[in-house]
């Protein structure tokens, strides 16, 4: 009987281990997301770390066998939107029939996620994809950098999937009308898209 109770502790502690393990493995897009979240790099590590705090506390409540990555987005997600309604600031919210307008804007001022990406991202899809409207720009980059699904993406942002379709289509081809008035070929920056998996953003218009 001792002998199974230690083989029991043994394997919940090995288990316990390899969540742990999985989930410090998808720092570096919670950050990413965290930053384009909060626009501050200290915010962004206080709410990841919020966020990982939480999901270790509450790891029981993890289902074996699902999507432990969409998992940690949404419990990301969740602790942003209550730290914005306990500061009394509205939540970022944006109807798709509201947002036509702001898709002939861009967004010159240099931000946090601003500087992230530009390792990575050409200048022309970089400037793209940062004068895409937030919530275009979330449900883009979900969808095409961090490679949820629609289901999951609905989940993190609590949005139906309708929603989330039409997001991602109007922010797809916002960056490419974007791309096409800069002047940019797609063929000479699919390198550096590919790199975060934008490659399909532009040819989906």
């Amino acid at each position: 009987m001792f002998g199974r109770q230690r083989a029991n502790r043994t394997g919940a502690r090995a288990g316990r281990e390899a969540f742990e393990s999985e989930a410090l493995s998808y720092l570096d897009g919670l950050y990413a997301t965290a930053l384009r979240l909060t626009r501050d790099s200290s915010q962004a590590e206080d709410l990841v770390q919020d966020a990982y705090v939480k999901a270790f506390r509450f790891a029981d409540r993890f289902e074996p066998g699902t999507n432990l990555k969409a998992w940690l987005f949404t419990i990301l997600h969740n602790t942003f939107r209550n730290r914005r309604r306990d500061s009394s600031r509205d939540p970022v919210r944006a109807d798709s029939d509201a947002l036509d307008s702001d898709m002939a804007l861009s967004d010159t001022s240099a931000s946090p996620e601003q500087q992230l990406l530009d390792r990575t991202l050409d200048a022309d899809l970089q400037a793209a994809f940062d004068g895409l409207p937030e919530v275009f720009r979330e449900a883009v980059w979900l969808r095409d950098v961090e490679e949820f699904t629609y289901g999951e993406i609905a989940r993190v942002l609590q949005v139906p999937i309708g929603t989330v379709m039409s997001r991602i289509a109007r922010g797809r081809r916002g960056l490419y009308e974007r791309l096409s008035a800069a002047g940019g070929r797609y063929d000479r920056l699919s390198t550096s898209a590919r790199n975060l998996d934008l490659a399909r953003a532009a040819k989906t218009s």
